[in-house]
């Protein structure tokens, strides 16, 4: 894909996204767009970055979140990179930006994002604002991966250290 194709997909970000509803606990995606950002990898990375340091609406954030969860899935490096410009985001009170910034932070593990992840979890533990889906799973789900490689990460130490 040459960059003015990217830049384009890239740019309609947030265009029909449909949010969770009663008959669906999960948004939609434009999926084919997806996977044209998702295929360009590391070299989409700087352009979805500064789409998300400009999201005007839930849609876009979410599009584009969607796409970093896709690479992530994929493999692409780099994205725990951008958790500055996510981190921007972690106060959102939206139960669908929450439970995708919590798979990414699931998936990168950066460490900064443990504590808003807790915060997270609080808030919709005590004000839930989902009538669709329980976003304390996702979140919830992200905080134990983070829980379980710290004991990993313990338990090496100790091995290393007998």
């Amino acid at each position: 894909m040459n960059i003015q194709n990217l830049t384009n997909n890239i740019s309609n970000l947030g265009k029909n996204v449909s949010f969770p509803n009663a008959y669906r606990n999960y948004c939609m995606f434009n999926e084919k767009r997806t996977e044209a950002i998702v295929k360009e990898g590391e070299m989409a990375l700087p352009y979805l970055n500064s789409f998300i340091q400009n999201a005007q609406t839930e849609e876009e954030l979410l599009d584009a979140l969607h796409v970093l969860d896709r690479m992530l899935d994929r493999g692409v490096k780099g994205i725990d990179k951008m958790y500055p410009t996510l981190s921007k985001y972690n106060n959102a009170i939206s139960p669908n930006i929450q439970v995708l910034l919590a798979g990414i932070y699931r998936k990168t593990l950066v460490p900064d994002a443990f504590g808003p992840l807790n915060k997270m979890f609080i808030r919709q533990t005590f004000m839930p604002n989902s009538p669709y889906f329980d976003p304390t799973e996702e979140i919830g789900g992200a905080i134990m991966e983070y829980l379980k490689s710290q004991s990993n990460i313990n338990k090496a130490h100790l091995n290393l250290t007998k």
